[in-house]
């Protein structure tokens, strides 16, 4: 195998270098190391680059979402094996600690957000996974790369939103946010039950593409209209049965409460850069339930055998593709919101 990589390493706020780095080695028993045959930019990494995740270590390779092909494993891996084609929890988890044995995976005493974050991630052409039993999934041999790149994140955070949800049949799901997650978020609450789901964003261009995919019974663009009122207009005066806030923009949060109808469940999934103030005696009376999550993906054996079976397909959100030479104009183009992009997915290098 080669020595050396390429890499995205952050180096600092707003400081993002495409290097060469060491090809990754084994280092724990349990680890594995995964030729990426597919990688994506996350928003998450925007956040690590603007400062917003203080936790992020300096020098780390970016990138947590992929697939890939596993070339060895430690010799306590029992459940993967090299040749295997696999795709990846965002998560790193053990398995074993009490968080983990209660399902809070996303608590883990030994992970959480690791890869991409205090680890070197996967926006290279090999990378290092810890646990590598509970932090890869096989890929079926008819399930493509694409169907199963987006599983073991955005897709886990859109199911982790409606599972939070509490969504009964035949509910009115309201979801703040048309990105990625967002979308997800709305296709797998209509896996939950959702007879209706007003789906909210500014962006006129994601809110069509959600009509025409059936992924939105409503559109709201609350910068040409009241959310508040629109929603009531649409529920009898109620407001939405559940809501799922997954944009974490400057005033989305006043409006997840907002819209909700009384003693409903507002699902926040978003990851905010700003702290976010919490108006206890506006909300007084509306008996509220918030319930917030990470992206705690313990769902990802469901989510591939739903990606499996054909109820589940995430591949209209990949936009753009180009190999990881060209990684600095995807976070050029991903992270100004260019050209449309929802995900721009990021394939082998070229040329080396």
């Amino acid at each position: 195998m080669q020595k050396t990589m390429l890499a995205a390493v952050y180096h600092g706020l707003g400081d993002l270098r495409l290097e060469e780095r060491p090809v990754p080695v084994l280092k724990e028993p349990g680890d594995a190391i995964v030729k990426v045959t597919l990688s994506t930019i996350c928003t998450s990494d925007l956040h690590i680059l603007n400062g917003a995740v203080p936790r992020a270590v300096p020098g780390t390779v970016l990138g947590h979402e992929f697939v890939g092909e596993i070339v060895s494993v430690g010799e306590s891996v029992k459940k993967r094996k090299v040749g295997e084609r696999v795709a990846a929890n965002c998560i790193t988890f053990c398995g074993d600690c009490w968080f983990c044995r209660k399902g809070f995976i996303n608590n883990c005493t030994h992970g959480g957000w690791e890869l991409g974050c205090r680890i070197d991630g996967c926006q290279a052409e090999y990378v290092r996974v810890p646990y590598a039993d509970t932090g890869l999934t096989p890929i079926p041999d008819h399930v493509t790369d694409d169907n199963a790149l987006f599983f073991g994140d955005i897709l886990s955070s859109g199911y982790f939103g409606a599972e939070l949800a509490e969504i009964q049949p035949g509910d009115t799901v309201a979801v703040i946010g048309a990105g990625p997650v967002g979308l997800c978020a709305a296709m797998c609450a209509g896996l939950f039950g959702a007879g209706d789901v007003i789906l909210l964003d500014i962006d006129a261009h994601r809110l069509e593409l959600a009509k025409r995919l059936g992924l939105a019974t409503y559109t709201i663009n609350p910068s040409a209209e009241s959310a508040e009122e629109a929603v009531r207009a649409l529920t009898q005066g109620r407001g939405a049965d559940a809501v799922i806030e997954a944009a974490g923009g400057a005033d989305t949060f006043q409006t997840a409460w907002q819209i909700a109808r009384p003693n409903s469940v507002v699902a926040l999934v978003a990851m905010y850069e700003q702290a976010q103030p919490f108006p206890l005696p506006n909300m007084y009376g509306k008996n509220l339930i918030f319930k917030t999550g990470g992206v705690d993906a313990v769902h990802c054996d469901r989510l591939m055998k739903l990606i499996a079976c054909g109820k589940l397909n995430t591949d209209f959100l990949i936009t753009h593709r180009a190999p990881l030479n060209d990684l600095m104009e995807g976070y050029r183009v991903f992270g100004g919101k260019q050209e449309h992009c929802l995900k721009w997915v990021v394939t082998p290098p070229v040329n080396k």
